[in-house]
């Protein structure tokens, strides 16, 4: 590890722990927090987080100031669970209508900046299991404390399908392209433990000025924009603890691969860290065997993004 790296992760890096609600309602003062949780077909964990967040952070200590689900297109009961838990919700397709509908998850993050009003957001999946307010302190704590602190990563143990290693890594992506690539490439960020972790937060004021990834990349690709506009020393990470929730099945965590390294590719061509010859092929071709042998499938993993927030012409709608 680069020493610039090695002195970064001794320096902001932190624990749930280290902040307590009381201190961070006396850091508080007039700086509004909103939490998203971007959601689809998650009926079975959104209600509980949730409740968690609104019980321990809106009525027992007035800490968060919005609780908003971005319900991306479920079939299931996740919006009606996350109304009733007390959360705000919007559909994804009805936020921001003219412009084109495109898909994924960072779809659903880019699209809560305009229903949200908070100078903080943080960003909770909601699949997580045995959730915990910490979530949301934890990531707060850098960020109302040090002024230059703009971006707060989440690291956690992620224990695979209930077992426990003494090995603290990610998750198989994570370890198979993630902090390969940050390493090859982007040394100083060497130090991030959880590079995909979807718990993260950050100042409004730099949010709307990245650019998001719609697809499977978009955490790395946030990670890495803020990086090239804040700096090494404008991030921070804090340990969580333990994460847990589903996991995915091998095929499609190649699809999301193959998006990651769609998403690292064009960080490297615009952060000037290569000579691109040519553009990536966007199709990621899988195998299946049948009685025949071995059938060819082709999976469309082409990356779409959309432009910083504050670009979007009257993007003060619906909530604001």
């Amino acid at each position: 590890m680069l020493a610039e790296a090695s002195d970064w992760l001794h320096r902001r890096s932190g624990s749930a722990a280290d902040w307590p609600v009381e201190t961070l309602l006396g850091l508080k003062g007039s700086t509004t927090v909103s939490v998203v949780l971007p959601a689809r077909d998650e009926q079975d964990t959104v209600g509980t987080i949730v409740s968690a967040i609104r019980r321990d952070l809106v009525e027992r200590a007035p800490l968060v100031d919005e609780i908003v689900v971005i319900d991306s297109r479920s079939a299931d009961d996740t919006a009606a669970v996350a109304a009733a838990a007390g959360a705000k919700v919007f559909a994804q397709d009805s936020i921001l209508p003219k412009l084109p509908s495109l898909s994924g998850k960072g779809e659903a993050l880019w699209k809560s900046l305009a229903v949200t009003t908070g100078d903080l957001v943080v960003f909770v999946d909601a699949d997580l299991l045995n959730f915990s307010s910490t979530f949301v302190t934890g990531l707060l704590g850098p960020l109302l404390s040090d002024p230059s602190v703009s971006y707060v990563k989440a690291c956690y143990d992620r224990p695979y399908n209930g077992a426990e290693e003494s090995f603290a890594g990610g998750g198989r992506v994570t370890e198979l392209v993630a902090r390969p690539l940050l390493n090859l490439h982007w040394p100083k960020l060497a130090g991030i433990v959880q590079p995909l972790g979807g718990e993260y937060a950050g100042r409004r004021a730099l949010l709307e000025r990245l650019p998001f990834v719609t697809g499977y990349g978009v955490e790395l690709g946030l990670l890495l924009d803020a990086y090239e506009l804040v700096g090494l020393d404008g991030l921070a990470q804090v340990d969580l603890g333990v994460r847990e929730h589903s996991h995915q099945p091998t095929d499609v965590l190649a699809a999301m691969s193959a998006q990651i390294l769609q998403a690292a590719w064009s960080r490297l061509d615009r952060h000037g860290l290569m000579m691109p010859l040519s553009a990536p092929a966007p199709t990621l071709t899988q195998f299946r065997r049948d009685a025949q042998g071995y059938l060819p499938s082709d999976r469309d993993a082409t990356v779409g993004e959309r432009p910083p927030m504050i670009e979007i012409e009257d993007y003060v709608l619906t909530a604001r």
